[in-house]
């Protein structure tokens, strides 16, 4: 992967839930030697702030993503699938 990727988190409100998804991304990805730019939002705010990322990771469903590839998860919330979820996220960035 060539220069820093970068992530758009959106859950309901931008307040706890898209912290914590957004802090497991991270940590996942950098003991897996991939260093990301990682930003959140409302899911309502995904149409306006889409552009530039490699990829969309919510807990809710969206619209507005355009081109840009979406996860729609709760793995990173729940602890079950986190690695299913992480080997996607993974996939999508080095696509």
């Amino acid at each position: 992967m060539t220069g820093k990727k970068r992530i758009l988190v959106a859950c309901g409100t931008a307040i706890a839930t898209s912290t914590v998804v957004a802090r497991k991304i991270e940590e996942e990805l950098a003991e897996r030697g991939i260093e990301v730019q990682i930003n959140q939002c409302k899911a309502t705010e995904v149409p306006s702030k889409v552009e530039g990322h490699d990829l969309v990771v919510t807990t809710t469903l969206i619209s507005g993503a355009g081109d840009v590839p979406v996860i729609h998860t709760v793995s990173f919330l729940t602890g079950v699938g986190i690695e299913s979820d992480i080997e996607k996220i993974v996939g999508y960035l080095k696509g």
